[in-house]
């Protein structure tokens, strides 16, 4: 099985992110499942920044959205596992 890309879209001094990506590499380390996780600074690129605004952490699953804002744990096990 590949690893499961995850993109997180963030900014700098952003709690939610933080928690998010937290979220992310603690339910997939007690899953078991690899993933590929991207972070990307949505302020490092005017697009982006337009794009996104303050609707951050925004998360992609294999390219899907997934969450925005914050991570459901038990959502987040049942994409990664399925």
């Amino acid at each position: 099985m590949s690893d499961v890309s995850v993109t997180v879209y963030t900014r700098e001094d952003c709690h939610l992110c933080s928690e998010a990506v937290d979220t992310i590499e603690r339910v997939a380390d007690e899953e078991g499942v690899a993933v590929d996780l991207s972070l990307v600074d949505v302020d490092a690129d005017p697009e982006l920044r337009e794009a996104y605004g303050e609707r951050v952490p925004y998360v992609l699953l294999d390219g899907s959205p997934a969450f925005k804002y914050r991570v459901d744990e038990r959502r987040l096990r049942r994409k990664l596992t399925d």
